[in-house]
């Protein structure tokens, strides 16, 4: 009897001694709290963490891609939209990642959706859809002030896709089209006000010099004589001038 209860005392002390011994990757960290106060933080490599008295979370400092799930925002102008994005981030501070929130990923989820709805919401839609740049850093700047207690670094924020109702759409497509046609009458004003300048010119050259007058006349009847078809009538006036 005693024989089988020292081979059991000798394999739960071996079991609990294999458990002591843990292997962290390079980009992991073991948080380890002794008696349940935080004592330090392990790793990377070969720890020991002594059993029933110590205990280890584990935690990785990659960098985590989380997709932010689409969201209803009404911009300053009141149009609604549908915006989704992309966050990139990482721990810096494990001990602070594990003590200061339940779940840093899921807390950090919910942070992105709240943050993402809170900036676009103060902005119209042409910024949204002109000046996404500008949007991602200042998304990324709220959020990462935000989760800094958390000993989280956010890094990169994208938004991917910006979506309207059709009707929306339309409406954009009529402005555009509108701003084109605007355009447009102005290029062929501003044509228009040149060219009346320059023939505004050529007139005054032309009443003070009859000579000009003359060579202006000449030019276009070779214009015309091009066409066989053509009566040309010639005032008295202008015969009297030619012959002169």
């Amino acid at each position: 009897m005693f024989t089988n209860f020292g081979y059991i005392f000798f394999s739960i002390l071996l079991v609990l001694l294999i458990s002591a011994f843990r292997v962290l990757r390079e980009y992991e960290r073991g948080v380890i709290f002794m008696l349940g106060r935080f004592y330090k933080v392990k790793g990377p490599g070969f720890i020991i963490v002594i059993p029933l008295i110590q205990q280890m979370e584990r935690v990785d400092l990659r960098t985590i891609v989380m997709d932010v799930p689409t969201q209803d925002v009404i911009s300053r102008d009141n149009v609604s939209v549908k915006v989704n994005a992309v966050v990139y981030f990482r721990v810096i501070e494990p001990d602070k990642a594990i003590i200061q929130v339940e779940n840093f990923y899921d807390a950090t989820s919910q942070l992105a959706q709240t943050t993402l709805r809170s900036v676009l919401g103060q902005h119209e839609l042409d910024e949204m859809l002109a000046e996404r740049e500008r949007l991602n850093i200042d998304i990324q700047t709220n959020l990462d002030q935000q989760t800094d207690a958390w000993g989280i670094k956010v890094s990169n924020v994208e938004i991917k896709h910006v979506d309207l109702d059709e009707s929306m759409i339309r409406a954009i497509a009529k402005q555009a089209e509108a701003e084109r046609t605007r355009r447009a009458k102005v290029i062929h004003a501003e044509g228009e006000m040149q060219a009346s300048e320059k023939l505004l010119q050529a007139a005054k050259i032309l009443s003070g010099q009859s000579e000009a007058i003359q060579l202006r006349y000449m030019q276009t009847l070779t214009e015309i004589a091009g066409d066989k078809s053509s009566t040309i009538v010639f005032p008295l006036d202008i015969l009297k001038n030619l012959k002169s």
